[in-house]
Formats: structure tokens, sequence, C-alpha cells
């Protein structure tokens, strides 16, 4: 029986709301004159070092908000950080109830930072899923090929039985590259039908 791997940020969960990403942008006390799109330029350019591991959220902050953000300020930061991104797609986890009604295994793999994986993990409607892989706990990032052979080794199976569900092409054409079955998400419905065949 095949897995379905799936991808979290605009998968499972809705992209960041604008009113979120305004919260953290005004959070600190940032400069006023940068505005919410001078601070999502800075919080996405680092980003694939902090969901690696190799910036730790201190450093990853400090970089975003231009000074130095420890203690309390740091811990506001993260947890806003990981409310933002903890609203599900319902139509993706409809999908999600769906396959674990029929006895379909789902895992998943996502490119978050240690203090976010810590955040979203407990959340409910991940409860169906069962290996959940957070790049940061791996010290690996999509569309790396390492990240998805290290998954494969843990699940376990070969990469022809592993249906990998992202919204970024990239990451998708790279788990192709391995041997993996890609879908690329464009919304719950349409997941449902591409699913339908992989799975059959």
């Amino acid at each position: 029986m095949k897995i379905v791997l799936f991808d979290y940020g605009n998968v499972i969960s809705l992209p960041q709301a604008e009113a979120d990403v305004a919260r953290l942008a005004t959070l600190l006390g940032g400069p006023e004159t940068e505005g919410p799109p001078g601070f999502e330029e800075r919080y996405w350019a680092a980003r694939l070092d902090f969901d690696r591991a190799t910036l730790d959220p201190g450093a990853y902050w400090s970089f975003v908000y231009g000074r130095p953000v420890t203690g309390g300020e740091l811990d506001q930061a993260v947890a806003l950080d990981a409310a933002s991104w903890s609203r599900p797609n319902e139509d993706t986890a409809a999908v999600i109830e769906e396959l674990a009604g029929q006895g379909v295994p789902m895992a998943l793999l996502s490119n978050a930072p240690i203090c976010i994986a810590d955040g979203i993990d407990p959340l409910p409607f991940l409860a169906p899923i069962g290996p959940r892989f957070y790049s940061g706990r791996m010290g690996m990032v999509k569309p790396d090929a390492e990240i998805y052979l290290k998954v494969i080794e843990e699940l376990g199976v070969p990469a022809g039985d592993v249906v990998f569900v992202d919204d970024r092409t990239e990451n998708v054409a790279a788990a192709q590259a391995v041997g993996v079955h890609g879908v690329h998400f464009r919304d719950g419905q349409t997941l449902r039908e591409e699913l339908k065949p992989l799975l059959a």
C-alpha cells in the first residue's frame, strides 16, 4: 500500500493571513517605514537556514527585526509565528480524514524550524498523520535530495510507494527525481481526484 506524504504549510495549513504578517511585522516595534512588505522580505530571506537549524530562533529573529531579540520578545515572536501557520485548510483536512477512513497510511514532511514543529505538532487536525518529519529536527531541507532519501529510509518503503504532496513545484520535482510520485497541490478537490489513480 502506498503512503501519502504531505507537506504542511499551504497544503494542510492555510497561508499566513495578512493580519498575522502585519502583527509580526510590528510586534517588536520594527521600522514603521518598512511595514509588512519589508518585513516579509527579511522573514523569507533567511528562512531556509532557520528551517535547516543552521540559525537558531534568536539569530533568525534578530536578523528579521534588525536588532537583538531575546527573552520575552523572542518568545512572543516564536509563538505568533507558530500561530500564524496553525489555521487548517479544511478541504485538505477532509481529504486526510477520508484517507484515514480508508486505512491509507500518511506521513508529514515539512520545512519547519524546531520551534514551529513543536508548536504545530500537537494540532488536532494532524492526528490522523503518522510519522512526521520536520526539517529543523533533521538538519536538512526540501528540495535537497537528501531529505527525501532520509524520509524514504525512515518510512521503510520503496520510493515508488510514496506519494508526495506539496504546493511548491520545485519540491515536487525533487521528490520525483528520487523516484517518489509527486502531486502538485492546488486545492483539496483536485488533490482528491489526483490521488485516486495513484492509490488504486
